[in-house]
């Protein structure tokens, strides 16, 4: 499955499941469309959805080299899995990051 097939998959689940919730509530829905609230939504989506996809796949990357490593040399464990251990918080300080300011966009609507 390629990158854009994923990403297609991601962008539709979390945007039907976004609308989804609000079925009862269509006019709500469309006035808030006529005014511009609704790309509020569509682009916190957008932004957590990148976030969320980038953080782990650069998450599942640290932990296989550094798995690699550790194969590769046992003795080195005390090394890597520290230096690990902290890139892995760093990459998940970001998507906490996109979670604040996709919060803060929702918040204006």
């Amino acid at each position: 499955m390629s990158l854009k097939h994923v990403f297609g998959l991601v962008l539709v689940l979390g945007l039907g499941a976004a609308f989804a919730e609000n079925t009862e509530g269509a006019q709500e829905t469309v006035a808030a469309a006529s005014n511009g609230t609704m790309w509020y939504a569509i682009a916190a989506a957008f932004g957590m959805a990148i976030a969320s996809f980038g953080g782990a796949s650069a998450q599942s990357r640290a932990v296989a080299a550094a798995l690699e490593g550790i194969a590769r040399n046992p003795g080195a464990q005390n090394k890597v899995f520290i230096p690990m251990i902290l890139g892995v918080a760093f990459i998940e300080t970001v998507v906490l990051f996109s979670y604040l300011i996709a919060s803060g966009i929702l918040k204006k609507m």
